[in-house]
């Protein structure tokens, strides 16, 4: 495998990883303070990166090609889900836990430094594309999905509600839309505002990677076993899928590389938020977050030696 490659992805994000790991060890943050990092990257870091990169993209059909080729694989991996779950018949628990096991990836807090540490010229214009193409459809579907697990305490008029009025509050999904519209309708950032939203967005790769060693520390791990099967769904079949349909689209090198890495991205940290809120499989969704964070940096660097990065 290239050192460079390695050297790149691999190391500087177990030093930040390790930087978070020693913080909460050494007593400078404590127990929750993950929650204000967390408040950073979700409602400033990430909308602004978000925002003044769909502010300042191009949408040609190219453009448009990536983000659909981006997109497709959630569809197949859920209409694989649901056929499977109609054949076996086996819970419909089980298969609102392999859902959002499979679909709900740490794109932006892990996925974006990622792939600005392996393509440092395209990383950051890509990886911000493929979220913004993917997130939305991926936040939705997992909202969704936990709020069908909610419905026999409610109607399901009022888990829909429930839905878009969460969606329509979500700042990622809104800077997304913001961004392109202005695009689309030709307006031009000053500099004097695209600077700080540059700034600002800047500080995403270093801050969530530190945030997910905070996060990591102190927690109790279960179901150890069951988390690493059900990692393998994002670590390897998601980005299997990715990539047969990246090769049948022919997008190039770097736009399919980024796409299969993008889906082989580890499972959210927010998950463990909702999966407290939701009561939904929370000692398992802890290890799953733990085991697909720590496996990510192996597993993915294998799929850039897969994709040609050797």
């Amino acid at each position: 495998m290239n050192d460079s490659i390695l050297i790149r992805t691999l190391v500087p994000i177990l030093l930040l990883i390790g930087a978070g790991l020693i913080a909460r060890r050494r007593g400078i943050l404590r127990s929750g303070d993950q929650r204000v990092l967390s408040a950073y990257v979700y409602y400033f870091a990430l909308p602004a990166l978000f925002f003044v990169n769909m502010a300042e993209a191009n949408f040609t059909g190219e453009t448009l090609r990536f983000a659909f080729a981006g997109s497709i694989p959630i569809f197949v991996a859920l209409t694989i889900f649901i056929a499977l779950h109609l054949v076996l018949k086996f819970s419909k628990k089980t298969l609102y836990l392999l859902i959002l096991s499979t679909i709900f990836g740490s794109l932006a807090f892990f996925g974006i430094p990622f792939i600005m540490f392996a393509f440092p010229t395209q990383g950051e214009h890509l990886a911000t594309l493929s979220a913004a193409s993917i997130s939305p459809i991926s936040v939705t579907i997992s909202i969704t999905v936990l709020e069908l697990y909610r419905l026999e305490k409610s109607s399901v008029w009022k888990g829909l509600k429930r839905v878009l009025k969460r969606l329509s509050r979500n700042p990622l999904i809104l800077s997304i839309l913001s961004g392109i519209l202005l695009s689309l309708i030709g307006v031009e950032l000053p500099f004097v505002i695209s600077t700080p939203l540059h700034m600002l967005g800047g500080t995403t790769s270093t801050v969530a990677i530190f945030m997910l060693g905070v996060f990591l520390y102190g927690r109790r791990y279960t179901n150890i076993f069951e988390a690493f099967k059900l990692s393998l769904l994002r670590m390897a079949f998601l980005p299997a899928v990715a990539f047969f349909i990246t090769i049948a689209l022919s997008l190039p090198n770097v736009e399919r590389s980024t796409l299969v890495l993008m889906h082989g991205m580890p499972v959210a940290i927010s998950m463990i938020v909702l999966s407290e809120r939701y009561d939904f499989y929370r000692e398992t969704v802890a290890s799953l977050i733990l085991i697909s964070s720590l496996g990510a940096g192996l597993c993915l660097n294998i799929w850039l030696l897969a994709l040609g990065y050797h």
